[in-house]
């Protein structure tokens, strides 16, 4: 079975809430479910954030550290999804308000093949030289333009545009206003197309 991918089902939710109170009641080998099960789609926004592999998983392994000793504060009926994925966020823009932004060296090419659930899709490995070289020059825009988004802007145009998560679920990510959440990816994907305009 295909790991998930976009948004979690319903029944994942009731699945989290088992494993958080088991971990609660004294199963600390429970959390494992819950790390195995989220630790891939983590990683994945947090190195989109951070753009640094390494930082990306010091980052991910913090945010389920974080998670891990304040359990005990989560909200049963929350989604420990959007929960966690709070956690990482914070973690991630913590992490670049610290080194600043780093100017983009060279596209990684790795990050570029991955599909949603942060597997390798051997299609993207088999396109012609020419298409390959288009994409990868227009990918490496892409990523030069979201860098000089601000974290919260970057963060939101990820949420959306890559979790594929809906404006109420992006909400609840970041404890935010639904109106927030329209107005902030108004604004990223508006100065997102302007530094592109500009690299033409």
């Amino acid at each position: 079975m295909k790991p998930l991918e976009g948004r979690p089902q319903m029944d994942t939710k009731a699945e989290d809430r088992a494993l958080v109170e088991a971990v609660l009641a004294g199963d600390a080998s429970a959390y494992r479910g819950l790390v195995e099960r989220y630790q891939r789609r983590v990683y994945a926004l947090v190195s989109g954030m951070v753009r640094d592999k390494e930082d990306a998983r010091d980052i991910t392994q913090e945010a389920f550290v974080k998670a891990y000793k304040n359990l005990d504060r989560f909200r049963l009926e929350s989604s420990f999804y959007t929960w966690l994925y709070r956690i990482a966020m914070n973690q991630a823009i913590d992490h670049l308000r610290k080194v600043k932004k780093r100017p983009v060296s060279e596209f990684d090419e790795q990050i570029a093949t991955r599909d949603g659930d942060g597997e390798l899709n051997p299609g993207h490995l088999k396109a012609n030289p020419s298409k390959e070289l288009e994409r990868k020059q227009l990918h490496g825009k892409i990523l030069a333009a979201m860098d000089k988004l601000s974290p919260e802007h970057k963060q939101i145009v990820l949420l959306r545009e890559v979790e594929g998560l809906s404006y109420k679920e992006i909400a609840e990510t970041l404890d935010v206003a639904e109106g927030t959440v329209m107005s902030r990816l108004f604004y990223a994907r508006r100065k997102l197309q302007g530094y592109l305009k500009s690299e033409r």
